[in-house]
C-alpha cells in the first residue's frame, strides 16, 4: 500500500511494483486523482484517505483487511510549505508546521501503529519511510518541513531497531531523496532528479535488503554534513536563499 499514490513519486511507485508483479493498494485525499491513476493503471486498488484523519486511518484499515491484508506498507505521502518570513509575527507559522507534521510524520507514525501487526503476521513484512536529504541538513527556506523530515528520519532509525530488539521479522526501509522533479519542486530553481529514477533505486534498495536507501545528491550531503558541516549546509542553502527570505 502507497500512500500519497496519485502523483509524483507515489504512481511512479505504484507502476514500478506493479511491473514487478506485486498487487498494488494507493491512497489519496482527492477521488478524481485517484479515478486518474487507476485508468492509467487499472489493476490498481484506489482508496480515498486522509493520512492526517484518525477516522480515515481506521476507515483505511478496516478495507485493508477485508481485501486480506498488506505485506509492505509504504508511507509516501507528504507536503511541504514555504512559511512567511519567520523573522515577522505571524499566526501562519503554527499552523503550516502542524499541517506538515500532520501528513509528513504523525500520519506515518499512526498507519504504522496500525498495521504493524498484520505485518508481524506476513512471511516479510516490511515498512518503506520517506524521509529526505533536509534530514541531514536543513532547508531554511522550509524550516518545518525539513523539522518533520528530520523526525522521520530519527523515528525510522529507532524503529527498526525496536524491531529487532524484539526479534521482529519486520523489515524498515528508509528512503532519504534528494529533490525530486515532481509538483512539490516545481518552483525550485533545481528540478532534481526523475521520480522514475528514484523509484528504480528504491526497489533496488529493497531487493539487495539496504535499509538506509541515499540517493543522488543525498549520498554527497551525508558525507559532507559528517566531515564539513558548513559546506554541506551551504551546498543545500545557497546564498540565493538569503536573498529571497529578505524580500
Amino acid at each position: 500500500m502507497i500512500t500519497g499514490g496519485t502523483a509524483g513519486i507515489g504512481i511512479e511507485a505504484a507502476k514500478q511494483f506493479l511491473s514487478n508483479g506485486a498487487k498494488v493498494i494507493i491512497t489519496g485525499r482527492k477521488q478524481d486523482k485517484l479515478d486518474e491513476a487507476k485508468k492509467l493503471y487499472p489493476a490498481l486498488t484506489a482508496i480515498k484517505s486522509d493520512v492526517a484523519n484518525a477516522d480515515d486511518a481506521q476507515l483505511l484499515f478496516n478495507k485493508i483487511k477485508e481485501l486480506g491484508g498488506i505485506d509492505i506498507l509504504y508511507n509516501n505521502a507528504g507536503v511541504m510549505s514555504y512559511p512567511p518570513n519567520m523573522g515577522k509575527a505571524s499566526d501562519k507559522h503554527f499552523e503550516l508546521a502542524k499541517y506538515e507534521m500532520d501528513i509528513n510524520y504523525l500520519g506515518v507514525i499512526r498507519l504504522n501503529n496500525l498495521f504493524i501487526e498484520m505485518l508481524k503476521s506476513k512471511i516479510e513484512g516490511a515498512i518503506i519511510n520517506t524521509s529526505s536529504i533536509l534530514s541531514y541538513v536543513p532547508l531554511n527556506l522550509a524550516p518545518t518541513y525539513s523539522a518533520s523530515k528530520a523526525a522521520m528520519h530519527f523515528y525510522t532509525v529507532s524503529m527498526r531497531d525496536h524491531l529487532k530488539i524484539l526479534h521482529s521479522k519486520v523489515k524498515v526501509f528508509e528512503l532519504l531523496p534528494p529533490v525530486v522533479a515532481t509538483s512539490m519542486t516545481e518552483n525550485m530553481e533545481s528540478k532534481g532528479i526523475s521520480p522514475e529514477k528514484l523509484v528504480n533505486a528504491l526497489i533496488a534498495g529493497i531487493k539487495n535488503n539496504r535499509f538506509t536507501i541515499r540517493v543522488g545528491d543525498t549520498k554527497l550531503v551525508y558525507v559532507f554534513n559528517r566531515l564539513f558541516p558548513k559546506l554541506a549546509y551551504r551546498l543545500v542553502n545557497p546564498a540565493k536563499n538569503a536573498r529571497l527570505l529578505q524580500s
